[in-house]
C-alpha cells in the first residue's frame, strides 16, 4: 500500500516572505499546495482574504486568536490576568473571521508569564480563558487548538512542552479542543518529536514543522522531519501538516521535502 503522505499546508507568514502578502497565495497554489495558514488575519477585511483564497482554489486551515500588542512585548494574552475582556473580544473576532475564511481550526497562543506573577494564577487564567473559547467555538462549529512554544525562542512562554499542553487539554476536557503539535518547538525543548507525535496522537489536531535549530527547511538541522511524516502516516493522522519554516534562500528552492 502506498504511503498516504500527510496533507501539507503552507504558512504564508513564513513562506514566500520575499513576495508581497497578496502574491503568496498564487505562489503556494503554483507550488502544489491546496491549503494555507498564517498567524493573524485581523489587519485585513475577511472578504479580501477570502477572495485571495478563492482565486487560487486554496483552503484556509488555521489562524491564531489575536495575540495582543506585539510592540509592547505581547506574544499571546490567554494566560495574562486582567486581560480577560480583551481575550473574549478576540474570541468573537476569530469566530467572525473563521465564518468568512472557512477554517475549522483556530489556534491559541497562550502568552508569556508576567514577571513575578503567581504561576497558579497564570495557569488558572489560561484555563478559564480556554474554557470560554472552547464553549464559544463549540457554538460556532470550530475547534480550539493550544500550541506549546519553546522558551529558547520565547523566554517566559507559559506553555513550553507538548506534555504540558496535553495535560492542560486533559484538564480542559472539551471535545472540540486539541493540541497543535509543532515539531520545531518540541525539538527546541530537547524532546524527540517522532516519539512525541506517537505519545500525544490522541489529542493532536494540527501539526507544524521546521528543522531545528535555525527554523529552516527540512535538511538544514538535526530533526528527523521525514521520520515525523512517516510517524504521522503510521498514526493514520488525517489533519493538516503545515510548513512553518524560514527558507534559507528563495522559497521555491526550499521545497525539496515536498517531493
Amino acid at each position: 500500500v502506498a504511503a498516504t503522505m500527510p496533507r501539507f499546508a503552507a504558512n504564508l507568514g513564513f513562506l514566500w516572505a520575499e513576495a508581497p502578502f497578496e502574491r503568496r497565495f498564487g505562489a503556494a497554489a503554483a507550488a502544489g499546495f491546496a491549503a494555507v495558514e498564517f498567524a493573524q488575519p485581523y489587519d485585513r477585511e475577511p472578504r479580501e482574504i477570502a477572495e485571495l483564497l478563492e482565486a487560487n482554489a486554496l483552503a484556509m486551515v488555521l489562524f491564531n486568536l489575536p495575540m495582543g500588542d506585539k510592540a509592547a512585548g505581547d506574544f499571546g494574552i490567554a494566560c495574562l490576568p486582567g486581560r480577560e475582556d480583551e481575550f473574549r473580544e478576540g474570541v468573537a473576532s476569530a469566530v467572525a473571521y473563521a465564518r468568512v475564511l472557512g477554517n475549522e481550526r483556530v489556534n491559541c497562543i497562550a502568552g508569556k508569564s508576567p514577571a513575578g506573577a503567581d504561576p497558579a494564577l497564570v495557569r488558572a487564567t489560561l484555563l478559564a480563558n480556554l474554557r470560554h473559547a472552547a464553549a464559544e467555538f463549540a457554538r460556532a462549529g470550530l475547534t480550539l487548538l493550544v500550541e506549546p512554544i519553546n522558551t529558547v525562542d520565547v523566554p517566559g512562554f507559559c506553555l513550553a512542552r507538548q506534555a504540558e499542553g496535553a495535560a492542560l487539554l486533559a484538564e480542559l476536557a472539551a471535545e472540540n479542543a486539541g493540541l497543535q503539535y509543532d515539531i520545531y518547538h518540541a525539538a527546541m525543548m530537547g524532546d524527540d518529536p517522532v516519539e512525541g507525535l506517537a505519545r500525544h496522537a490522541p489529542v493532536i489536531r494540527h501539526v507544524q514543522f521546521a528543522d531545528a535549530p535555525g527554523r529552516h527547511e527540512p535538511g538544514t538541522g538535526r530533526v528527523d522531519v521525514a521520520g515525523c511524516f512517516r510517524r504521522l502516516d503510521a498514526m493514520g493522522y488525517a489533519g493538516w501538516v503545515a510548513a512553518e519554516y524560514r527558507p534559507t534562500g528563495p522559497t521555491a528552492e526550499s521545497l525539496g521535502w515536498l517531493a
